[in-house]
């Protein structure tokens, strides 16, 4: 695990490199994608990786995961936590009304949203959880929804890291961890 300054957790690192797919010119020509799909398949892989991403959130009140398999990796989390599960959302896919946040991406523009009712965010620790830090633009435009709603965001916490992309160095100060950094 990778937390900035400290390096830990070889043997999390080596099973979720075992369990990683490597799918060349995807989506586009000259994308090595990193596919988890095979990770969050394997029973024994998804225990181990649920503990060690709930290591980084025990003071956390609820997790966000981010759409899609943050979604997987942060209800499972949650669940170890005994704490609740915030989805959010790209844009379009909630009933109004709703929080949004637009951020940019290589090839255009997307949006994060979250439900404006029915979940008071004020004052509550969240750790953010994902697959996979590229850029951290969707991890950044998460950060910055869930603290224009009040909330206070504490860490997050993802599966894989692209360091050669830079991401980490786009949410400082936030801190963040990761099980396998490449």
């Amino acid at each position: 695990m990778s937390d900035g300054a400290a390096t830990a957790g070889k043997d999390i690192a080596t099973l979720v490199a075992s369990l990683m797919r490597d799918v060349p010119d995807f989506p586009e020509p000259g994308i090595q994608f990193k596919d988890l799909t095979p990770l969050l398949a394997d029973a024994h892989g998804l225990a181990k990786v649920t503990d060690a991403l709930a290591e980084t959130a025990q003071d956390a009140d609820l997790v966000a995961g981010i759409d899609a398999r943050g979604f997987l990796l942060g209800a499972a989390v949650a669940l170890r936590l005994g704490t609740g599960v915030l989805a959010v959302r790209k844009g379009g896919k909630l009933p109004p009304p709703v929080h949004s946040e637009t951020y940019q991406l290589e090839y255009g523009s997307a949006t994060l949203e979250l439900p404006a009712e029915g979940i008071e965010l004020a004052g509550r620790r969240i750790v953010i959880i994902d697959d996979v830090l590229a850029t951290g633009g969707t991890v950044a435009a998460t950060e910055k929804l869930l603290r224009h709603c009040g909330a206070r965001v504490e860490h997050a916490a993802v599966v894989l890291e692209l360091t050669g992309l830079k991401g980490r160095e786009v949410l400082e100060p936030l801190p963040v961890t990761s099980l396998l950094t490449i």
